[in-house]
């Protein structure tokens, strides 16, 4: 009979102190946000969770997005648990993302635990395509 491996659980990262946050300082600018945010948001719209068919942003893992008065864009998201497989591959490609938005100067990422994801977190349309509604 075979043996199947052991995958070992990805270990939670620790906690964050908000002042060591990338986003810490950054003070959001209406009139940048407004011009940026909806580009910022359909660049991360075409982020992927690999285990779900559904983007980040309508699953809810997105929580702040700061833009400064230099374009600089702060995001605070979180994963769906804290040792989530893709957990150093989604923040840097939501970063990678961002940055590739025209008018974007620099991206910051942070990951958060708190308040803890759910799927309360999740759009009517993400709730729709995953069958939850």
């Amino acid at each position: 009979m075979k043996t199947l491996p052991v995958i070992q659980p990805t270990t939670p990262p620790p906690p964050v102190s908000p002042s060591d946050l990338k986003t810490a300082g950054m003070v959001r600018d209406p009139e940048k946000a407004a011009a940026l945010e909806p580009k910022i948001v359909a660049a991360i719209k075409t982020v992927f969770d690999p285990e779900i068919p559904v983007n980040i942003h309508d699953l809810g893992l997105i929580y702040e997005i700061i833009v400064d008065r230099d374009a600089a864009v702060g995001v605070r998201m979180t994963l769906t648990a804290p040792a989530c497989p893709a957990a150093q591959w989604l923040p840097a490609q939501v970063e990678e993302k961002v940055k590739s938005v025209d008018g974007v100067t620099d991206a910051r990422v942070d990951v958060v635990f708190d308040p803890p994801w759910s799927k309360d977190n999740m759009s009517e349309a993400a709730k729709l395509q995953l069958g939850l509604w």
